[in-house]
């Protein structure tokens, strides 16, 4: 179940700053926003209370995405339970990123969770501990979960696009993603989650089919399997792009509208 959003730990992600008293006393100059404590609806609000933001009541399925380059192993992967997955994930060699990883980095978190988040690769500390997002950009997730009432472990699962390390941390290649997209797809159908929310343009890409800006695909539904799926940045990115924290807010409030309206 999720929880009320905490707003003490909206000041890790620097939004109170950005936004002073955003949710408490009133609104900065150009930016209107309603206040959980003393709600007073405005027109077009840019950043509302979660709950107050409609979602599209149409959701936008992903365009069709290339059939596998091995559709035997494909087929294979799809009827792996919980530990097969992991094991076969451990001993792929089906792209060259397996040559310099140290450990595959298949996912953690609940697994029967109502919210799966999915990046883009390993970094160098998720290569050594074999867990996606621990890191600056984990710690950055960790918090602006924990803003919209989430935390890692119980009702969220993270995994990535790929699940071993590019070299230097660089964007998987298609070909890469192509590569891991049956285990993806392999745990969002043992996983089977409410929602899910694609970090990052690979992630986008990956699940939408779509290859075009984080602008033109933040704040919409679309639709992955039969699943809600909301774009946002990327926490590695959000890093380098502080002000953009506030579009991942709206965003994380945007999802969980669509969460609240899913069965």
């Amino acid at each position: 179940m999720t929880r009320p959003v905490n707003l003490d730990t909206l000041r890790e992600l620097e939004l109170l700053d950005v936004l002073p008293h955003l949710w408490r006393t009133g609104t900065p100059a150009g930016a209107p926003a309603t206040s959980p404590e003393a709600p007073q609806r405005t027109s077009t609000p840019a950043v509302v209370a979660p709950g107050t933001q409609r979602a599209p009541k149409a959701p936008i399925a992903a365009q069709p995405l290339p059939v596998p380059a091995d559709p035997a192993r494909a087929a294979r992967i799809a009827a792996l339970d919980w530990r097969a997955l992991n094991e076969d994930m451990a001993a792929c060699r089906a792209c060259r990123l397996c040559e310099r990883r140290k450990q595959a980095v298949p996912g953690v978190g609940a697994l029967d969770a109502s919210w799966l988040f999915v990046g883009e690769g390993p970094g160098a500390e998720e290569d050594e501990q074999g867990e996606p997002f621990v890191g600056q950009a984990g710690k950055l997730l960790d918090a602006m979960l924990a803003a919209a009432g989430l935390q890692r472990g119980r009702e969220v699962y993270i995994a990535n696009v790929v699940k071993c390390r590019p070299p230097g941390n660089r964007t998987p290649s298609p070909d890469e993603a192509e590569a891991c997209a049956p285990y993806l797809d392999r745990q969002i159908n043992l996983i089977r989650p409410k929602i899910i929310v694609a970090l990052g343009k690979t992630a986008v890409t990956r699940l939408t089919g779509r290859d075009t800006s984080m602008a033109s695909l933040r704040l919409q539904r679309f639709e992955y399997q039969g699943i809600p799926l909301v774009a946002t940045y990327h926490p590695a990115y959000l890093l380098r792009n502080l002000p953009d924290k506030l579009k991942a807010w709206e965003d994380l409030v945007f999802a969980r509208r669509v969460r609240a309206e899913t069965r």
